[in-house]
């Protein structure tokens, strides 16, 4: 039997066509544009054995805002996200759905609105497109960016709230953390420290008595300290893994010929599932000490504030709710931080028979930290309004200059009202990065 040129493209198209099962809604414009970034990128390697042309259209997609139509379910993480990327892959050749200019157009229709042709895919082509877990990768990636901005806002929401509550600065004196080392944790302890340096209210209540305080204010150092590390360790995986190779099989040329093609596992998404996970689990944890502090602030017998810091307790619900909100989202995480990585199930007739779920790992992740986005910003909203019960006293001027800040945004009301809105704008704030 001869296998012809036409053959060989005709098998990369199917290849393509084939692997297109993806089901559910469509990733955001975000993460697909990421992970088109993420695919050129480990093509451009050089070791799977694709054309400059095809690097160059993948590009294309990116700069002229070409958005391919991605389902967000339907990949186990195994031989890379096989279903997502051929959705991607369908695109350069000119089929499939991408949005452009706010239009989910075919693929050929989108290519062609902006002068681009399809791609006639030679061998090896339609594999190398497919291998690989980028769109996992670029999941996480909007993961790992909202939670850096939520840590950060996290930080100053707690310091907010524990000044508030009249919390004692003595926890985060830089002799406890230099015998106990972790980089995290000393890097919260000097911020808080930073943040509230020459704060009139802790002047106020140095000889108060009290020797400790709950855990959700003494330990800030520790939790989002620890929260810290683990999505740094997240974020090296990613970056890895995002500069590597994970076609299969692999290319290896040689200058002055020889060379090799050798099959093996680089597409396997293990490093980001568990990344993901740990992430998930790390975040969901942070919701939890941040709800916990919201509480306080809203209980009287905690905070020694009017109760929910109402105008008028007893006829007005203050931030009542916004406590159960946070709540509600708190569970919500502790839920979804289930590991996916620890799940597998065989597919393609027991050849894959340890997968990695790195997908919905990744997704998680990212739900995970859009609920703690919120549940930062109500503890902001909360621990703010708190925080202005103290006045005239005032923190210290880093502390009282991001209070400025997200006041500008999020402006003080009283009296009962509709709060989702002052939460959503809150939660703009903290995913914009105002308070970093």
């Amino acid at each position: 039997m001869r296998i012809e040129p036409a053959d060989v493209r005709k098998l990369q198209v199917n290849l393509v066509r084939s692997h297109a099962a993806g089901v559910g809604a469509e990733l955001p414009a975000e993460v697909v544009r990421l992970a088109v970034a993420f695919r050129a990128n480990a093509l451009a390697r050089g070791n799977s054995g694709v054309r400059v042309e095809t690097i160059e259209l993948l590009l294309a997609l990116y700069n002229e805002d070409i958005v391919p139509w991605i389902p967000c379910q339907g990949s186990v993480g195994a031989s890379g996200d096989l279903a997502p990327l051929a959705h991607l892959a369908q695109v350069l050749i000119g089929e499939g759905r991408a949005t452009v200019d706010g239009v989910l157009l075919d693929g050929g229709a989108a290519l062609a609105r902006r002068g681009l042709a399809p791609l006639a895919l030679e061998a090896k082509e339609g594999l190398s497109l497919i291998n690989g877990v980028q769109p996992s990768c670029a999941v996480l990636a909007d993961a790992l960016l909202r939670a850096e901005r939520a840590l950060d806002a996290a930080d100053v929401a707690a310091a907010a709230a524990l000044e508030a509550l009249l919390g004692s600065f003595a926890p985060f004196d830089p002799r406890i953390h230099e015998v106990r080392p972790h980089a995290g944790q000393r890097e919260v302890a000097a911020r808080f420290l930073r943040l509230v340096e020459g704060s009139a209210i802790n002047e106020s209540h140095r000889d108060c008595g009290r020797v400790q305080d709950a855990y959700s204010l003494r330990c800030i150092p520790q939790v989002h300290g620890a929260v810290r590390d683990a999505a740094r360790f997240a974020s090296n995986a990613l970056i890895t893994e995002i500069n590597s190779a994970t076609d299969n099989p692999l290319v290896f040329a040689e200058e002055g010929g020889g060379g090799a093609v050798i099959s093996g596992g680089n597409f396997h998404g293990a490093p980001i599932a568990h990344a993901a996970d740990l992430l998930a689990i790390v975040l969901a944890d942070l919701g939890t000490i941040s709800e916990r502090r919201i509480e306080r602030l809203v209980n009287p017998d905690l905070s020694g504030l009017p109760p929910f810091l109402s105008g008028a307790p007893g006829l007005e619900s203050g931030f009542m709710m916004a406590q159960v909100t946070a709540a509600a989202l708190a569970s919500e995480n502790k839920t979804l931080a289930h590991p996916a990585s620890v799940d597998t199930i065989p597919t393609s007739a027991g050849t894959e028979d340890h997968v990695s779920m790195s997908m919905f790992a990744a997704r998680k992740a990212r739900e995970i930290a859009l609920n703690l986005e919120r549940i930062v910003a109500i503890e902001m909203l909360v621990a703010v309004a708190a925080l202005e019960h103290r006045r005239p006293l005032e923190s210290g001027r880093e502390l009282e200059a991001r209070v400025a800040r997200f006041r500008a945004r999020v402006p003080a009301q009283s009296g009962d009202r509709d709060i989702s809105g002052e939460i959503e704008e809150a939660a703009r704030a903290v995913r914009e990065g105002i308070l970093a």
